[in-house]
């Protein structure tokens, strides 16, 4: 399986008066991901219209290991911590691939 991409969608509820700080963080976060680990082959965070505060993030990673790898790096350790307390739900679920294409 450690070839084989993993595919993620993160459904992410934060709460309303931390929401600046959140989104900050997160953006941190993603820049890094993708900057330092070739195993993220995307991160893409967006809000849900009308809720700014629903985050929604489509996380692509090269393989189980890279995302494993992923979770142990210290700009994600940072995150984790930094917003736990801001985070009011958040649900993973795992998503098979149908059609992902994009531009360089």
């Amino acid at each position: 399986m450690s070839g084989k991409l993993v595919v993620r969608i993160a459904e992410i509820e934060i709460d309303l008066d931390q929401l600046e700080s959140y989104r900050a963080l997160l953006a941190e976060e993603i820049e890094a991901s993708v900057a330092l680990e070739p195993g993220v082959l995307s991160l893409n965070a967006v809000s849900v219209k009308d809720s700014p505060n629903s985050i929604r993030i489509l996380e692509v990673y090269a393989s189980q290991a890279a995302y494993e790898a992923h979770l142990q790096t210290p700009h994600f350790l940072k995150y984790k911590s930094a917003t736990a307390g801001m985070v009011t739900s958040l649900t993973l679920l795992d998503v098979d691939p149908i059609a992902m294409h994009g531009k360089p």
